[in-house]
């Protein structure tokens, strides 16, 4: 069984976690993602229907773990540090619409 890193500092994860998104196929599905968590959240917000909340882990979670499993063939980093990684995620999304990491 392989040992869980752990890490003191966010940025020490991201280094970590964009290693661990070198397949481009998984960074454009986990955008994908990510852009429509952004999106449902929104609508959910300006409509007040709160019931699409319940949408966005199934967004966000499908495209990316998708793109884990079948192209970048890892587990996802939410199973060892699923609050790093939720930030990694839009770390990565910021980083990718500024082009400091590309699709």
């Amino acid at each position: 069984m392989e040992a869980v890193k752990t890490f003191t500092r966010f940025s020490d994860f991201y280094l970590y976690y964009l290693q661990e998104h070198r397949d481009s196929t998984c960074r454009r599905l986990h955008f994908i993602g990510t852009s429509l968590v952004v999106l449902i959240l929104a609508f959910a917000v300006l409509s007040a229907n709160w019931l699409l909340l319940w949408a966005l882990p199934l967004a966000g979670y499908t495209f990316a773990w998708v793109g884990h499993f079948f192209f970048e063939k890892n587990r996802p980093a939410t199973f060892k540090h699923p609050f790093y990684s939720l930030l990694g995620d839009f770390v990565m999304y910021k980083d990718m619409l500024t082009g400091k990491v590309s699709f």
